[in-house]
């Protein structure tokens, strides 16, 4: 099973909230995830509740990052 930190999209209309989650690399935006590292509003550009040592750990364990939610981590200086 391959694993991916990635947004799932999540909040309202006009109004996007995402979850940054780690799933399964074949699973849907809003499928199925395996624990919630964090959430990111792209409106104010701010993280909100993130974990770096739930990040470093994933990461540890062979979790890949897909190019949106690292220059998201990057931005928040966790990577």
């Amino acid at each position: 099973m391959a694993l991916r930190i990635r947004l799932a999209k999540f909040g309202r209309s006009h109004h996007p909230i995402y979850r940054i989650v780690v799933m399964d690399s074949r699973s849907p935006r809003e499928g199925r995830y395996i624990d919630i590292l964090g959430t990111y509003d792209p409106k104010r550009k701010e993280l909100i509740d993130i974990k770096p040592e739930k990040v470093k750990e994933w990461i540890q364990k062979g979790a890949e990052i897909t190019d949106r939610a690292k220059s998201v981590l990057k931005n928040a200086n966790i990577l």
